[in-house]
């Protein structure tokens, strides 16, 4: 394996070899100089050579593999010869949006990208499968269904990349990945691309991976410098004040809040609303269309806050993005780079804030840690900085008005208003400007309550702190679960990371949130929140594990509480 640790970036994308028509294309869309994953995997990947690429996300990875396979493609061969597999739907799409956007200018032959993913009609994929899409994009699960009825040819098949394969083991789709891999042609090109490397990914590189260019991007690269991170500690009661001082203060186009649950957003956005701002929830128990409506109008600046889950959001890149929330701190140290990864996006500015509990200081320590770097404390902001801000705004957009209106008739009604009611122009200009701001006061100081970020934990907070491993589990305790029948079971080839992994991807259901899985010979029988919405069942049993529909259907009196997840049998 050749291992090439780089953080240097070539002068152009001719440089790297790419055609002209790539080059040019690439230029259009506003690219100037490769990135360092770009720079460093382009040039194998255009040789043919299998890839192990491990960068942070928002590095540019999705044109590291797009642009070289690109150029190696048979426009006039319609059937697919890349196939790219993705973690979540959402992702999917992004990849399939940008691989379309670099082919604007290949000619010779009708060129097509079609994504598969789950939530979307089987009928929709399979007229675009007989077309012979050159590009696949897609999400394991429906993928195998598509396999299993055998309705995609893979045996023109030059390469298979798998993007963000850290995040792809973790929701449980090792078994379906590597029925993929050895389902391709023998002598395919395989690249893989992870911003971690757990001992999954090291074992895939050995068993399948012949030679490859082992690529790894310094974590400490300027990549990361591009976002601004910090931490406030506070108490749990404090959080939805902070994170509106915070939104008071903070300079931003688009914002994306992270909460740990999909109650939690839906939460959390009304409370916003009703403070004012145009926000929106993005979670697993919106529809496909919604979730995408949702992150349509913030490419379009209709909302500018978006409350989402760590799944929801795998693999959204939106330009406005510019502050990452951290509302609820994440409780698996490897999301949290994925997090700060949806701003500063391929070279861009961003900043990342996280609300941290006394509770949650070692979870703290533990990102650090993973990160290589600590992150700076901040204070919360103080009445005096919401004020100082609310007329700091007010001032700018009097500025703005003054240069770029013309204010001719007001000032006449000014005078006359002002020999009217005879007052000196100073107090009917001082009254008007109260009127102006009655509905947002810039005297606001006095209302908003100090609030002591720097707390300590209670003696038993700190012990229990030192028992509990970061990441490893989350408390459930105050979850109802109910029981839910699968129609899938050991017959059927089904295991337990099948039934995890279709449920975290299809239905949007954190991994944190499945309870107990019981595999029997013809069904299983797992444990699910209570109180699941008519819409996501109906769904969900629809949904196919290892091509078997589970046609879901409660237990009568399956109902128990504080259940902590278990995913496999202890073995004996």
């Amino acid at each position: 394996m050749t291992e090439v640790i780089s953080n240097d970036v070539a002068v152009t994308f001719a440089d790297l070899g790419l055609p002209q028509n790539l080059v040019t294309g690439v230029a259009n869309l506003g690219y100037e100089t490769p990135s360092p994953i770009q720079a460093a995997a382009i040039p194998p990947l255009l040789q043919g050579r299998d890839v192990l690429g491990q960068a942070q996300t928002g590095t540019g990875k999705t044109a590291a593999f797009a642009l070289p396979l690109l150029a190696r493609i048979n426009v006039s061969l319609n059937a697919p010869q890349v196939l790219v597999l993705t973690p979540t739907r959402e992702l999917a799409i992004q990849v399939a949006e940008a691989f379309t956007a670099y082919a604007r200018l290949i000619t010779g032959g009708h060129f097509q990208v079609l994504p598969i993913y789950g939530g979307q009609s089987y009928g929709i994929q399979l007229k675009a499968l007989s077309r012979g899409p050159q590009v696949v994009v897609a999400t394991p699960g429906r993928l195998m269904d598509h396999m299993k009825s055998n309705k995609i040819d893979l045996s023109r098949l030059q390469a298979l990349v798998l993007d963000e394969a850290d995040e792809m083991l973790r929701m449980g789709f090792i078994d379906d990945v590597t029925t993929v891999i050895e389902a391709c042609p023998e002598g395919r090109q395989l690249a893989m691309f992870s911003a971690t490397m757990p001992r999954e990914i090291a074992r895939l590189t050995q068993t399948y991976l012949n030679k490859p260019e082992h690529i790894q991007i310094q974590a400490t690269a300027s990549n990361l410098a591009q976002i601004e991170q910090s931490h406030i500690l506070l108490k749990q009661h404090h959080k939805l004040d902070a994170l509106t001082r915070l939104l008071e203060v903070e300079e931003f186009d688009g914002a994306i809040i992270f909460a740990r649950t999909k109650a939690a957003t839906v939460e959390l956005s009304e409370k916003l609303t009703a403070r004012g701002y145009d926000a929106a929830p993005l979670n697993g128990d919106l529809s496909q269309q919604q979730r995408e409506a949702t992150i349509e109008r913030m490419k379009r600046g209709k909302i500018d806050l978006i409350v989402a889950t760590d799944v929801a959001a795998r693999g959204l890149d939106v330009k406005r993005i510019d502050l990452v929330m951290n509302y609820d701190i994440p409780l698996d140290v490897e999301a949290y780079t994925h997090r700060v990864g949806r701003t500063g996006r391929a070279g861009r500015t961003g900043r990342a804030i996280m609300l941290v509990t006394p509770r949650e200081r070692h979870l703290l320590k533990a990102i650090e840690r993973h990160a290589g770097r600590s992150i700076d404390k901040r204070e919360l902001p103080s009445g005096k900085d919401i004020e100082q801000s609310r007329v700091q705004t007010f001032r700018a957009d009097l500025v703005n008005i003054i240069g770029s209106e013309d204010l001719s008739e007001f000032e006449k009604l000014l005078a006359e208003l002002q020999q009217q009611i005879d007052v000196p122009v100073e107090t009917l200009s001082a009254a008007l400007l109260a009127m102006a701001q009655k509905d947002r006061p810039l005297n606001v100081a006095a209302q908003f309550q100090d609030i002591v970020a720097d707390v300590r934990p209670e003696r038993t907070e700190r012990r229990n702190d030192r028992d509990r491993k970061p990441g490893k589990r989350v408390d459930t305790s105050n979850i109802r679960f109910e029981s839910y029948r699968i129609e899938a079971g050991r017959q059927h080839g089904v295991r337990v990371g099948d039934i995890v992994g279709a449920i975290v991807n299809e239905a949007g259901i954190e991994k944190a949130h499945i309870g107990r899985i019981s595999l029997q010979e013809d069904h299983s029988v797992i444990d699910l929140p209570e109180g699941m919405p008519k819409e996501l069942h109906q769904h969900l049993s629809k949904v196919r594990v290892r091509h078997q529909p589970m046609r879901l259907s409660r237990v009568t009196g399956g109902h128990t509480e504080g259940r902590q997840p278990v995913r496999r049998p202890r073995k004996s």
